[in-house]
Formats: structure tokens, C-alpha cells, sequence
């Protein structure tokens, strides 16, 4: 991926039904095949039909810290009750040379993975 299409991309308009959401803890396990790692993220999401993911950045170069956003999608009807929510991710291929950083809607945890 060159700059260029890194720009482009960033200029696409922005997603109405996805944000941000917050997060309680985070950690990273070692999976099954060496070398490899899951992130696991859990915390109370702010809808209980919001569907939580975990999206990593985009990047030209690799960063120290890999960033993986916290996002919460609703859709269709919605219930505005809490309920709570744990998703992961591998991320054997998403580490930058000291580990990731997960992104919520007002925190950002950095972890080093060896």
C-alpha cells in the first residue's frame, strides 16, 4: 500500500452507524502455534444489539504499537441497554516491534507482546 492510496481511502465518507466504544480489559494469550497471539477485549457496550469488533489500523510502515480500534455497529432496531461483550482477535500479524495498542471511545491501552 502506497501513501497515495492510504489518502485515498481516509478521504471516503465516514460510516453513520459505527463508533467508538469503550473498553474494561484487555489482554493478550499466546495461541496455539508458537509465535502466534490473541487479543481479547471485553467491556459493556452501550446497546445489547450492537455487534462489537476490533478493527486494526491501516499503516504504509510498521509502527511500534499496532493500533486495533474498539467499534460497535448497530443496525436495524435498537435496544439502549448495556450488555456486556468480550471479542478477540489474532493478531500474529498485526503486532508492531513492541506489541499493540487498543483504541476505545476515550482510552488507549498500549501492550507489549513478546
Amino acid at each position: 500500500m502506497q501513501e497515495s492510496d492510504l489518502k485515498q481511502f481516509e478521504s471516503l465518507p465516514h460510516s453513520t452507524s459505527c463508533r467508538l466504544i469503550d473498553f474494561d480489559d484487555v489482554r493478550v494469550v499466546p495461541g496455539i502455534v508458537p509465535k502466534s497471539f490473541i487479543l481479547i477485549v471485553s467491556g459493556t457496550k452501550p446497546w445489547v444489539t450492537m455487534k462489537v469488533e476490533l478493527h486494526p489500523l491501516i499503516y504504509i510502515r510498521q509502527p511500534e504499537y499496532w493500533g486495533i480500534e474498539v467499534v460497535g455497529c448497530q443496525s436495524g432496531i435498537g435496544l439502549p441497554q448495556t450488555a456486556p461483550y468480550q471479542v478477540s482477535l489474532d493478531i500474529s500479524h498485526l503486532l508492531g516491534t513492541k506489541g499493540v495498542e487498543v483504541v476505545g471511545a476515550s482510552t488507549r491501552e498500549q501492550i507489549n507482546v513478546p
